[in-house]
């Protein structure tokens, strides 16, 4: 059967991105959008351009994501192409929510969830279910994100997304951490890093990591925090993640910390 270009190097930019090779991808899906520039076809264009604006949303270039994935409203509202609006709008309200426009994020997931709601989007919804999670965490709405959580989560086993679970157990970790509720967040994320780990998933278990690292620095257990921010810090240098400067000095200021208390112990 036969591939275009475009099919072809958005396919390669797919693997690089599962992967986690950012760069790799970005140069597929360029080159596709290239291709897709000379041949006119409008519907390989939107799939490009998504593409083009999943890679800039993850790697830290909000503005182009947007530009990108506003063209492909335009793209799909022309087409008539309700799901594919349905899940850019997503990715606009993610855009937001990055940004912490909780507003403007949630306006977004609501328009994209009617949509869903009426062609029967299971997967899209309940990944969406888990975004309206993150907001209502994020505005300390704790019990209705615990209900869209949970709502997600039965979504996610209906149509067998084992990703997706591993993320709503992630994101219900970060809920009970923000509670100070320890023992419950660590459990969540134990669940949440033995998907990732049956998955294969580095990128997935470096936010695990990132979770338990969090819940034993809280509790002022420095030394097991500093073990999970290693692994975190490893995951970020092996995928040039945006985060490893961050999490380089948060582990660096973690092992000073070690290092004056067992200085004064030893006085």
């Amino acid at each position: 059967m036969y591939e275009s270009q475009s099919t072809q190097l958005n396919r390669l930019g797919n693997q690089h991105f599962s992967r986690g090779f950012y760069t790799d991808a970005y140069y597929c899906y360029a080159r596709a959008l290239e291709a897709d520039r000379q041949s006119g076809d409008q519907r390989a264009l939107a799939m490009t351009l998504g593409n083009l604006g999943n890679i800039c949303a993850v790697s830290g270039r909000r503005q182009q994501a947007q530009t990108h994935y506003h063209e492909v409203l335009e793209i799909q509202k022309i087409l008539g192409d309700d799901r594919g609006i349905s899940t850019t709008l997503a990715n606009l309200g993610n855009l937001s929510a990055d940004a912490g426009e909780w507003d403007r994020a949630q306006a977004y997931y609501l328009e994209a969830l009617d949509l869903m709601n009426d062609h029967a989007d299971y997967a899209g919804k309940a990944v969406l279910l888990s975004d309206l999670g993150l907001i209502a965490r994020e505005t300390n709405q704790f019990e209705l994100a615990l209900q869209y959580y949970q709502e997600s989560l039965t979504l996610m086993r209906r149509v067998d997304n084992q990703e997706g679970q591993a993320d709503v157990f992630r994101m219900m970790a970060r809920l009970y951490l923000a509670q100070q509720r320890y023992d419950e967040a660590i459990a969540c994320t134990q669940t949440s890093l033995a998907m990732a780990e049956r998955l294969h998933d580095e990128l997935r278990m470096g936010g695990a990591w990132y979770i338990l690292a969090s819940c034993h620095e809280a509790q002022g257990l420095w030394h097991e925090a500093i073990q999970y921010l290693e692994r975190v810090v490893k995951v970020d240098q092996k995928y040039h993640l945006p985060k490893l400067q961050e999490n380089t000095t948060r582990l660096n200021n973690l092992h000073k910390r070690v290092t004056t208390i067992e200085s004064q112990h030893s006085l």
